[in-house]
């Protein structure tokens, strides 16, 4: 019979090489044994849940750089404002959606919720590649489509708690680690995949049967439907329904199919400190609010103080967030090792204070203004604005091309008042801020997700993780609706010392609770800190 080793670190412990007449392996945490076809099927089975955790946040950000640019393309009633409702969209869709994915999964076999989900979710990718179709209301056709793509990713709740019966105690917290690192890549990394559509440029090829149009807007989506797609059939081929106990021992769930529940909660002596799970809901929140902010303002930024058009401000925003991809990829391998040595609290607030750094930073000093696009001046021109101007929502004012325009305005838009009157944000600025900040996200997330899992303990994780979902949603929801309607209305400056005082204020938080952030079996003397 062939032993299954474990690491220290709880990690997906390595089978041995006995050959595939061995037909069991013993459980290290006592006599009842999980043979290794069950081993190998648990550990497969879980890494489907790995790729779904990864493509469902590919869903968020692969349209994120060009949203906006296809947005002003597709209807011109669309501003800045409705940007913000658009991208917040998908998060109120999976806000709504992960306790109702999460309760089915309760019932039924959790293929059931996955596969309906990502159906879903593939169904509102092809709708949002046909949104330029509709003569009018195009905006309300994107808003929609988004929504439903938030809706499917709310899988999450059924992927998180999959895992959590999925593995033992000492397996989970790393298991955890590694779903958080999978959805933080999937952030990161789903503009890359919009970087390289860029190539095939605004008009791109028609396909004239069905309508289609495949740029630069509509081939990401394409794509997140095609991987959606084979999601869907890796979860008929590899998926199965696993559980095990706290010690790791096999066990029967109401999620078998055709096989009765025999299994038996246990439930751990001593309470949850609900305090502490208060306080990371609320760091989490804050960690994926900043970073939200980020990708939204990411692409107005751009074309505001750089000048940039549509297409350069998704083409180079695109290099830039995949260079932050490959360091968080970095990142991920660093953090472990080095919170071993010091800790998750201690690495969480090193985390912080690296966010906060990199949105200082981009806070606008000096005296040099951005270009300013209006008619009939030059780039390098400040235009007269009176007074009721100024104080005139920007919805109300109007800025009228020409009728033989037919190159792209660029610029900083005088319909948004404070681009008369604030400094530049210089280029080293922005790509310094973009380094720190996409180093200290994913360091926040890692860790958040850990330490939130080791404060739990062996107590049932469904609905706790259903909250930490919850914040998650609300923080993509609230992120991009506030930078939207602060950027628009009182720029950069304020936007973004908004948001260093939610991070400071984080920081005073964690150092508040940092002595009751621990797991829960150091809580309870169970074990040495």
């Amino acid at each position: 019979m062939a032993a299954v080793p474990a690491d220290a670190d709880g990690q997906e412990p390595l089978l041995s090489s006995g050959g595939e007449e061995e037909e069991a392996a013993a459980s290290r945490y006592g006599d009842v044994v999980e043979t290794q076809q069950h081993y190998r099927s648990r550990w497969r089975s879980i890494h489907v849940m790995y790729l779904t955790m990864f493509l469902s946040s590919v869903g968020f950000s692969i349209v994120i750089m060009s949203v906006w640019p296809y947005l002003q393309k597709i209807d011109l009633t669309a501003d800045a404002s409705f940007l913000g409702w658009i991208i917040a969209s998908y998060s109120l869709g999976q806000m709504i959606a992960s306790p109702l994915f999460g309760l089915w999964s309760n019932y039924r076999p959790r293929r059931e919720p996955l596969v309906v989900s990502i159906a879903i979710s593939v169904a509102a990718n092809c709708l949002y590649a046909y949104v330029h179709l509709p003569a009018s209301h195009n905006k309300y056709y994107m808003l929609i489509a988004r929504a439903l793509v938030g809706f499917g990713a709310g899988n999450v709740a059924v992927v998180r708690s999959y895992i959590s019966g999925a593995t033992s105690l000492k397996e989970r917290t790393s298991a955890m680690a590694n779903t958080s690192a999978c959805q933080a890549i999937g952030f990161i990394l789903g503009p890359v995949f919009q970087t390289c559509f860029s190539l095939i440029g605004e008009k791109g090829v028609t396909w004239e049967i069905i309508n289609l149009q495949v740029n630069m807007y509509t081939a990401p989506v394409l794509l997140g439907a095609l991987l959606g797609i084979i999601n869907i059939i890796l979860i008929f081929a590899i998926f199965r329904e696993h559980q095990v106990d706290d010690g790791g021992r096999p066990s029967k769930s109401i999620n078998f199919e055709t096989e009765e529940s025999d299994y038996v909660d246990q439930v751990a002596q001593g309470n949850i400190d609900q305090m502490a799970v208060v306080t990371t809901n609320i760091l989490f929140f804050v960690i994926l609010f900043v970073f939200a902010v980020f990708e939204t303002i990411a692409t107005p930024l751009t074309m505001d103080m750089y000048s940039w058009t549509r297409k350069e401000a998704v083409f180079y925003n695109g290099i830039i967030l995949g260079a932050i991809g490959i360091e968080s990829v970095i990142v991920f391998m660093v953090v472990k090792v080095v919170s071993k040595k010091t800790g998750e609290r201690a690495v969480l607030f090193g985390g912080l204070l690296i966010v906060l750094v990199g949105f200082f930073i981009l806070l606008p000093w000096g005296k040099q203004l951005p270009n300013i696009q209006w008619e009939d001046i030059k780039n390098n021109t400040i235009p007269r604005i009176t007074f009721n101007e100024m104080i005139t929502p920007f919805w109300k004012l109007e800025t009228q091309l020409p009728s033989n325009h037919t190159v792209e305005p660029v610029g900083c838009s005088v319909v948004q008042p404070w681009c008369l009157y604030t400094p530049l944000i210089y280029l080293a600025q922005y790509i310094t801020s973009d380094i720190l900040i996409g180093l200290g996200y994913p360091v926040c997330n890692v860790m958040s997700y850990t330490l939130y899992s080791k404060i739990l303990g062996p107590k049932p994780q469904g609905v706790y993780m259903g909250w930490l979902t919850a914040s998650g949603s609300g923080a993509r929801i609230l992120g991009p609706v506030f930078v939207s309607q602060i950027y628009t209305h009182w720029g950069p400056r304020l936007a973004f010392s908004l948001i260093c005082g939610i991070i400071v204020f984080s920081l005073l938080l964690l150092e508040i609770m940092y002595k009751r952030l621990i797991a829960f079996s150091v809580r309870y003397g169970m074990m040495q800190e």
